[in-house]
């Protein structure tokens, strides 16, 4: 199967989950280039429901990583990160609460996810490196952060410059035709 390659393609394979970053400060310029690919991204309603603090001062990264991470999951290696995106939800009610509850889908999870990736994406483009944080203790976050209880935090990015032989999770992925099928369920190309 022929696979169309293109600058957008060599973007999504050169991505990679970085746990090791150097002790290099990530710049203004960047963190709001890469914030901009957030914010074209697509959104259930165009409600835009996310908000995102980016975190560079130390003595706050110190206490998110103290207070904030942890627990089961510890992420200890998010200690070298120098910047920390704290990729929030601000809920509609429309769409968010009453059309959530009819359809059954957490729309705004969808929209963060997809603003998110996008985030996620330009900082690969940018030179740097990314690991999404999905265990988080969310009450201590809010209170670092001064997040407002009516807004969800749904996922840290960690994100930083990093060594080319940093510990970076190797990428592992199911065959094509694992994960697509066509007109049918299980139903393949003749």
């Amino acid at each position: 199967m022929e696979i169309y390659e293109g600058p957008l393609m060599e973007i999504i394979r050169k991505r990679k989950s970085v746990r090791k970053y150097i002790d290099t400060p990530v710049e203004k310029e960047k963190i709001e280039a890469i914030i901009e690919a957030a914010r074209l991204a697509p959104s259930s309603s165009n409600t835009q429901p996310w908000r995102f603090i980016a975190v560079l001062d130390k003595t706050v990264l110190s206490e998110i990583k103290a207070k904030g991470l942890g627990g089961i999951v510890p992420n200890k290696w998010a200690s070298t990160t120098p910047a920390v995106i704290v990729a929030c939800a601000e809920l509609n009610i429309i769409t968010h609460r009453i059309g959530a509850t009819i359809k059954n889908i957490d729309y705004h999870l969808i929209d963060l996810g997809i603003a998110t990736e996008h985030l996620i994406l330009r900082a690969t483009e940018l030179g740097l490196g990314t690991c999404w944080i999905g265990w988080f203790n969310e009450k201590e976050i809010k209170k670092t952060l001064n997040i407002p209880t009516t807004v969800q935090v749904i996922s840290l990015i960690t994100i930083g410059y990093y060594e080319d032989k940093a510990n970076i999770t190797a990428k592992t992925r199911m065959s094509m035709n694992s994960i697509l099928f066509y007109n049918k369920w299980k139903g393949q190309m003749k």
